[in-house]
Order: C-alpha cells, then sequence, then structure tokens
C-alpha cells in the first residue's frame, strides 16, 4: 500500500463521522503500469443497465508480514494504525465538486493491509453508501480476499467488497476470482430446496463459472452414468452431455476461461449403501466447449477416480481419489505429467511411502492437500511436496477453506475443523455438535460455514472453538450416513450437496451482490454502492450485477469493528489498490464512469 506523510491537525477519530470527507484525487509518483481495462461481460438475468473519504494507492505484498492480521492486533509490521490514519486522513467541509478536487495526501508507504481502529471506522447505519477503487491481483500462486471491510464477527454486521476463489471445497475448485459484496445485520437466511440433478445421489461437486452454477453428480444405479448439471433457476436442472459414462463427476475447476470436469468411479459403499453396478473406470478430464460439447483431455495413469482439480501458477493440477496415491500436471491436448508422490507415515507401522494427496487448495505460495490415508495435510510449492503433519487425532482430512487469512481444514473422525500454523502445528477450532466428519467449508458473507456427517448438518462458526447448528438440510430416513458435502456460492448464495437424497440446497447470510465471472488480470475499477435495499456491483464503469432484498433497507451496518483496507474475514487481498474510496451516499452512473476513466499513472 502506498502511503505518504502530511500535515494533520484534525482529530483523527471525527474523521469518518463528519457530514463532508474530502475526495483525495491521485497519488503522484507510483510507478505502476497504465491499466488496460477488459471488456467484461455481464450476468445474464443480473445485469444493469448499483463527506467521500479516499485513500491513495494501495499496494500489498502476498504475505508481507509473514502472518494473519486480527482487527485488534496492534498495528501492521510494527507501525500503528493511528498513526498511518492520522497521518493520512484529511477533514474539510467541502461540496463533492470542490472536494474532488483536492490535491492527494501522501502517506508513508506500507506494503500491506491496513486496519483503522475501532471508532475510527464508518458509522454508515441504515444509510446509502458507495466504494471505489482500482484494483489489481495478478498472483498465480496464492487467492485473493477482501478489498474493503468492516465486519464484527461476533454481532455479525458489517460489510464486504471481496475478489473470492473457493479452491479445496472438497474435490471442486468452486470458485475463482467472483467479485462479491455484501450486507450483514445478523439475518441468516433458512436453507431452500434447489432440486434434485437427474437422478443423483449427490452432487460431488458444484462450481461457478461464467455466470452459471454447475453441478457434477455421482448417479451409480443401472444404466445411469454421472453428468454435469447446468443450476436454471428454481428446482430445475439441466443435463450437459455424456462424459465417459462411469458414475460420478467427481471435481470441476475452471481453468483459462474453460471448466474442466473430472471423472470417477466411486465406491458408493464408502457412504454405507449398497455398491454402484456400474463398474466402467474413470480418471479422465474433459473440457466444455460450444455449450454441451466435452472435449476428452485425456486419462489420468493408472487412476480410477480424480480426486481433486486446482489451478495453481496458472496450470491446471489434478489428484486420485483412490490408491495408488497420483498427483498430475495438465500438459494441454490429453497429456499429463506425472508428479512426486507426498510421503507420509503408515497409520499402523508408521513407516514412511508415498500417500494419496485427495481435495486440492491454494494457500500462501502452495498447494495444500488432503488425504485419505494418515489423517495429515502435504504442501507442494511447485516441485517437492512437505509433510505440514498430523492433524489432530483424524485419519482423513477432506477439504480447505480460508477465514481471517488463515488455512482451516476438516477432518474425520473427531468432527472438529483445524487451523493451520506452521509444519507440524494445528490448532483446534472446535467439534461441530456431535458430528463425526468435516466436509466442505466456505466463507460466506463474512460467516465461517460447514457441512458434516452423519447427519448432513450445516454449523456456522461462533468464534472461540465454538460452533452453532444452522440447519440440518438432509433427512432421509434408515440410512447410516447423510453428508452436506460440497458447497459453492452463486448469485449471493452458497449451495451444499446432500448424500443420498442427491438435491442441493441454498441460502444467503445477510444480503448480498455476486458477479459470477472471473476477473482478468490487470487493472480494473471496481464500485460497490448500496442503496435502501438494493446491492450494486460495476466493473470498468459498467453495472454487472445487482440484487435486491428489501428486507435489507432496515439493516443497520454501524459496529465497533475496525475498518480493514486489503483484508477481512476472507483474508488478504494479495494484490494492489489504488484510489481507493468510500463514500457516505450512493454514486449515481455517470459518477462511476468518470472515476472509472481517471486510469492509475504508469509511474
Amino acid at each position: 500500500m502506498k502511503l505518504g506523510a502530511s500535515g494533520f491537525q484534525q482529530d483523527a477519530a471525527s474523521c469518518f463521522h463528519a457530514t463532508s470527507w474530502v475526495a483525495f484525487g491521485r497519488p503522484r509518483g507510483l510507478g505502476i503500469s497504465e491499466p488496460r481495462p477488459t471488456e467484461l461481460p455481464t450476468n445474464e438475468g443480473r445485469a444493469l443497465p448499483s463527506k467521500p473519504l479516499s485513500l491513495p494507492h494501495n499496494r500489498m505484498s502476498p504475505n508481507a508480514c509473514g502472518s494473519p492480521l486480527h482487527p485488534l492486533m496492534k498495528g501492521i509490521c510494527g507501525v500503528s494504525p493511528l498513526r498511518l490514519l492520522v497521518a493520512g486522513i484529511a477533514l474539510a467541509s467541502l461540496p463533492l465538486s470542490q472536494a474532488a478536487e483536492t490535491e492527494a495526501r501522501i502517506w508513508p508507504r506500507v506494503d500491506q493491509p491496513l486496519i483503522l481502529p475501532s471508532g475510527t471506522g464508518p458509522n454508515f447505519g441504515t444509510n446509502d453508501f458507495s466504494m471505489t477503487v482500482w484494483a489489481r491481483a495478478d498472483a498465480t500462486d496464492r487467492i485473493t480476499g477482501d478489498l474493503i471491510s468492516q465486519y464484527d464477527r461476533q454481532t455479525r454486521r458489517g460489510f464486504h467488497l471481496t475478489l473470492k476463489s473457493n479452491p479445496g471445497v472438497t474435490a471442486s475448485t468452486a470458485n475463482r476470482r467472483h467479485l462479491q459484496f455484501g450486507i450483514d445485520d445478523n439475518k441468516p437466511g433458512t436453507w431452500r430446496d434447489c432440486g434434485r440433478p437427474g437422478k443423483a445421489l449427490f452432487a460431488f461437486a458444484l462450481a461457478t463459472h461464467e455466470g452459471i452454477l454447475y453441478a457434477g453428480t455421482c448417479e451409480p444405479d443401472a444404466g445411469d452414468s454421472g453428468k454435469v448439471y447446468r443450476y436454471e433457476g428454481g428446482a430445475r436442472w439441466s443435463p450437459m452431455g455424456r462424459l465417459d459414462g462411469c458414475n460420478a463427476v467427481t471435481a470441476l475447476a475452471a481453468h483459462q476461461g474453460s471448466l474442466y470436469a473430472a471423472t470417477g468411479k466411486y465406491r458408493v459403499a464408502g457412504s454405507r449403501l449398497q455398491e454402484s453396478p456400474n463398474t466402467t473406470p474413470g480418471g479422465r478430464v474433459f473440457r466444455l466447449e460450444a455449450g454441451s460439447r466435452w472435449v476428452d483431455c485425456g486419462q489420468l495413469p493408472d487412476t480410477e477416480a480424480v480426486g481433486g482439480l486446482v489451478v495453481f501458477r496458472g496450470q491446471l493440477y489434478a489428484s486420485s481419489l483412490y490408491k495408488p496415491p497420483g498427483f498430475f500436471r495438465y500438459e494441454g491436448g490429453k497429456r499429463w505429467t506425472r508428479l512426486p508422490d507426498a510421503i507420509g507415515p503408515d497409520l499402523q507401522t508408521g513407516a514412511p511411502g508415498p500417500r494419496r494427496v485427495v481435495c486440492l487448495g491454494v494457500h500462501d505460495g502452495f498447494i495444500y492437500a488432503t488425504s485419505y490415508d494418515n489423517g495429515r495435510v502435504s504442501r507442494f510449492d511447485g516441485n517437492t511436496w512437505t509433510d505440514c503433519g498430523q492433524v489432530g487425532d483424524n485419519t482423513q482430512t477432506y477439504a480447505f477453506t480460508r477465514y481471517e487469512g488463515q488455512l482451516h481444514v476438516a477432518t474425520w473422525r473427531s468432527g472438529r475443523v483445524f487451523r493451520f500454523e506452521d509444519v507440524g502445528r494445528w490448532t483446534d477450532m472446535g467439534r461441530l455438535g456431535e458430528e463425526l466428519e468435516v466436509m466442505g467449508m466456505v466463507v460466506h458473507n463474512g460467516r465461517f460455514i460447514a457441512g458434516t456427517l452423519p447427519l448432513a448438518q450445516v454449523y456456522a462458526y461462533d468464534g472461540e472453538g465454538e460452533w452453532s447448528l444452522w440447519q440440518q438440510i438432509d433427512r432421509t430416513p434408515q440410512v447410516e450416513y447423510r453428508r452436506a458435502w460440497t458447497m459453492a456460492e452463486y448469485a449471493g448464495e452458497v449451495y451444499c450437496s446432500t448424500l443420498p437424497s442427491g438435491r442441493i440446497w441454498a441460502t444467503r447470510q445477510g444480503h448480498q451482490v455476486s458477479w459470477d465471472q472471473e476477473l482478468p488480470e490487470g487493472w480494473h475499477h471496481i464500485a460497490a454502492v448500496k442503496t435502501a435495499g438494493r446491492l450494486s456491483l460495476h466493473v470498468d464503469g459498467k453495472p454487472v450485477a445487482e440484487s435486491v432484498n428489501a428486507e435489507a433497507s432496515t439493516w443497520n451496518l454501524s459496529s465497533s469493528a475496525p475498518l480493514r483496507l486489503g483484508s477481512g474475514m476472507n483474508g488478504p487481498f494479495n494484490g494492489q489498490l489504488r484510489n481507493l474510496q468510500i463514500h457516505p451516499r450512493a454514486l449515481a452512473s455517470r459518477e462511476i464512469k468518470k472515476l472509472a476513466s481517471r486510469k492509475p499513472p504508469s509511474k
């Protein structure tokens, strides 16, 4: 974050509560190349035709402090947030037309997310507001997080502007570089039934790509096979054509603008059900083209079922669900390179040997992988694996999510979530009720949620190792296991698949709008606008998504939480932010277009 010194006489704590704030102009001498905004599509069916405080250039080097930031920490790499606030924010009673011409204040440079302490952030209440920023996030070895956030975890009140990716939600990369703008006043929704795709036993995979939610199913009965379905709204799902005929589509991921789907013969007996009569092996990967045509991208060697798909440093990686272990990199066409196996101790003998890596996530410059062999997690740096240690007393690890900048993993058979601290060190984040297994996990609109087995319940994290039950979403009678298997975010909501009902459920926490297109690399101008009951997103001056919720017009968003720039409940942004502005009113479209036309200087 590029900041600079300036004289400042005003009481810092009063700045956000003034009736008129200064809109800072462009910072000087930042040495960043000229952005070239990309022509961007809109979400089909959700497109739009949604005083000011302005903070200059924000440039954040990935993981520069080496540890995540928390709202009550004393500062950023030893720099007091209050000093930064006092040094950088000026107050003036000017109308907008004059304020816009005010010269920028230059702050001392800090390459970290910035936390403005409790009591000095905005106090919007039920009023309208807008946020605009030039943003660039080009790192290919880590995922992005919050651009701007003010959220109180205890009261579940506040707002977020986020560039969201969800790799490692069980087998799939559920979301990739999707913009989200959300508000909440502790308003959890009720889970609703979105139907059953085909004859699904469950949706093994969920992913959102180019404004569409896709489900990859396990359909194990004789004469059936796993398929990919497109969500059409309500309880309607449309099949997207045949893949290889095995009983499951096990993983989905977006890569280089296309949707990839992986297949497998799922051993249904592992869910305490009668084994599938469909014995066709899977282990292939396909690419979706021309609406519903699948292009064969090749067979993974010695692989009956693909365990996970993830994109890392611009390349697609895949793993094997069953033995023998296998980890592969896609080389184009039908070519896959077999990479070294992760090494770990045998559960019975302790002897080291090759171990399966299954679900694949990305965090702080590494691929992280779960394992069904020994309850451990491994990480891959592009060449070699490192054993990250035993996770509690578990025998299997299942899924990842990133919460407040730290990696969390789901487990069997303790039914607990653990937080990664360092190689060999894991912190127990608590058990989810009396459940035995934690499966899909996401952070949705600031709330950390996870699905379970054997009751297919969804829990929300309350802090201090405590979880509260949100809802049981599969009540199939006379079965031993029910699973809340995997999750994805779509159209401002979170979706969860269940076994054995095969149904998919959805809800929302608070009110959120999402632009479900992958934000291209390079500089882009992003604007988020909140009015009474309406949220909207604009990219490069164009409206791209809108969501309406009349009840949200009365929500109070004021809290004692700090204002975070470049961090939040989804973790650090891992990119560069410039000309960041927060306005205590709704900006008009013409104003947003004008701001988007003022590209950051090339130097």
